[in-house]
């Protein structure tokens, strides 16, 4: 597990891991990089062109999905997965959903946006005015939401899909559960995956961290 850094901003830079989630996020912690958001992830894949890796491929962000049976999808600010990365990763190794606490549920519920109970597409001309872009990829600023949709457009890309876990699956559950969100690279039309599990992967995980001029 060796950190590869392939972005030198000023003022930060981004570099990814390929591991399980709790091991990827400990080790970049280690160098003091910190799990992207998806406002940052964004503005990096604006920065840097669509043919870059960053542009090009997926990986997890800061953002999760928590799915609380009777009462709707909820997408985080925070994801409560962060603070029990280990717990979760082992969950999903052995095929089972992490169940954050009530007082976790209250915390990460300070700071959301309502997440579809069906799966849905964005038009890139509408992530100004729609109340979920503007969330998750502006932070709640709509001009840099649309930059966003705008640079989707220039790539050739129409509208972003939303995937979502399927309501009878949801019910079943009896009580919530959270999934860490997945925001796919441009190949794959950049889906924000609120349905993708297995953190026990050795899929991309990526860092921000602050650097001096």
């Amino acid at each position: 597990m060796t950190i590869k850094t392939d972005i030198k901003p000023s003022g930060i830079e981004s570099g990814v891991v390929y591991a399980p989630f709790d091991k990827g996020k400990a080790e970049l912690e280690e160098a003091d990089f910190q799990i992207i958001s998806m406002p940052k992830n964004a503005e990096l894949r604006i920065q840097q062109g669509k043919d870059a890796f960053v542009s090009k491929n997926g990986n997890w962000v800061r953002e999760g999905v928590l799915y609380i049976p009777g009462k709707g999808n909820y997408l985080t600010r925070h994801s409560s997965i962060l603070q029990s990365a280990e717990e979760t990763t082992q969950a999903h190794g052995n095929g089972k959903e992490f169940y954050p606490t009530q007082e976790q549920v209250d915390l990460t519920l300070k700071e959301y946006a309502k997440f579809p109970e069906r799966n849905i597409s964005i038009p890139v001309e509408r992530f100004g005015e729609d109340e979920l872009t503007v969330f998750v990829i502006g932070n709640g600023d709509s001009k840099k939401a649309q930059n966003y949709g705008n640079f989707l457009k220039d790539a050739g890309i129409p509208e972003m899909p939303i995937c979502v876990v399927g309501g009878d699956y949801v019910k079943a559950q009896g009580k919530p559960f959270e999934r860490l969100l997945w925001f796919y690279g441009l190949d794959v039309r950049s889906y924000l995956g609120g349905d993708v599990t297995y953190l026990c992967g050795g899929d991309v995980v990526r860092g921000v961290r602050e650097i001096s001029d």
